[in-house]
């Protein structure tokens, strides 16, 4: 296994996302957002600055969070923002020599709801059309258990995974996410676990009416039991956190100050840091970064 995550929690400049992980000892970042623009958005220039500054730095990218396909983007959004996201994204991987590319399928429209078998008919259509241009340019896609029509359950990712049929789309689970969705993490993690490549570290409980964020391993989302299992089941891939303690980007919330967000996001990699190594098998080395 090697350690990762979603740069853009540490800060919103690529020099304050390199230094969070420098300072953990990480050699991989999963890049989401650089400025607040995504990386897939983000213009020729400005990316190739990022370029240079992961170059110099010696890092490598182990996944770009795209939005393709995700909460705010609905169904019934038309679908060629997604292709020209893809379209952009995929000789940026090639520069980059990153992997994966995390995409969703797609929420309903709350305002004029599609019905369920249209949602799926058509949300299916779509990730097969991404996924052929994924395996074209030899890339692979990883679903999240999140938004859309795949993340509603273990069920529905598995028959995303199966109607498209493609080895260019795999899975990027996330811990903390079946939480905030009223689904048991572990039952969800168990069913989809064939198909898993990558793995997003975040964690959540419910306390009253609300979602709470927690550090890893304080919620409800079985992180130690999940990576337990993932170390004894042979997993060599990513754990990459996604905090969202000091801001959420999906939601709107911003962090307090630039050192808040540093320091929590560093906090939380020393703590998913003590708790692979207290879960690690004496014969199974941990990748530096």
């Amino acid at each position: 296994m090697f350690y990762s995550g979603i740069s853009d929690e540490a800060g919103k400049d690529i020099h304050t996302q390199i230094r969070a992980h420098k300072k953990l000892g990480w050699k991989h970042l999963e890049l989401r957002t650089v400025g607040g623009e995504n990386i897939t958005a983000l213009p020729d220039a400005e990316f190739d600055a990022v370029c240079d500054a992961v170059g110099a730095a010696g890092m490598q990218v182990s996944c770009f969070g795209s939005a393709i396909a995700n909460w705010a983007r609905p169904i019934s959004t038309g679908v060629e923002v997604d292709l020209d996201d893809l379209r952009r994204a995929i000789p940026r991987m090639h520069r980059l020599k990153t992997p994966f590319i995390r995409i969703m399928s797609y929420p309903n429209d709350t305002a004029t709801p599609w019905p369920e078998p249209a949602w799926r008919a058509e949300a299916i259509r779509r990730v097969k059309e991404f996924s052929r241009m994924a395996e074209d340019a030899g890339v692979t896609l990883v679903h999240e258990n999140c938004s859309g029509w795949g993340g509603l359950s273990a069920e529905n990712s598995n028959v995303l995974l199966g109607e498209v049929n493609s080895p260019a789309l795999k899975v990027v689970f996330d811990t903390g996410n079946p939480v905030t969705y009223r689904q048991d993490t572990w039952t969800y993690y168990m069913s989809v676990r064939q198909d898993i490549v990558y793995v997003h570290i975040k964690d959540a409980k419910r306390i009253g009416t609300e979602d709470v964020y927690t550090y890893c391993g304080e919620g409800d989302g079985y992180v130690r039991e999940v990576i337990h299992d993932l170390w004894i089941s042979g997993y060599d891939g990513g754990l990459s956190i996604e905090p969202h303690l000091a801001a959420i980007i999906h939601t709107g919330q911003q962090a307090d100050s630039g050192e808040q967000l540093y320091e929590s996001y560093t906090e939380y990699g020393r703590r998913l840091m003590r708790i692979v190594e207290e879960t690690r098998p004496k014969a199974r080395p941990i990748a530096a970064g």
